[in-house]
């Protein structure tokens, strides 16, 4: 994944459009009909979490650590509750 060099200050809950179109990436995708995340790798090492049918709206910016211990999080079933 390449990292992107936005343009103005990068913070939780900014308009994912600020970020620019270029860069974004599905790291995953399943049967649900390309409702999926996109993420992008920011100059500085975090990455940004948007919804890919709301391309406009908000960016979820973690840093590596948050999104390291969220994937394994999430490969140990600790999060599976949420599903039902």
């Amino acid at each position: 994944m390449d990292r992107i060099k936005p343009r103005g200050r990068v913070y939780n809950g900014m308009p994912a459009r600020e970020l620019g179109s270029e860069g974004w990436h599905k790291p995953w995708s399943g049967g649900n009909g390309g409702n999926c995340l996109e993420a992008m790798k920011l100059a500085d090492g975090r990455i940004a979490v948007r919804q890919s049918t709301d391309p406009d709206g908000p960016a979820l910016i973690c840093t590596t650590d948050e999104m390291t211990a969220f994937i394994e999080g999430a490969k140990a079933g600790v999060a599976d509750f949420l599903l039902s």
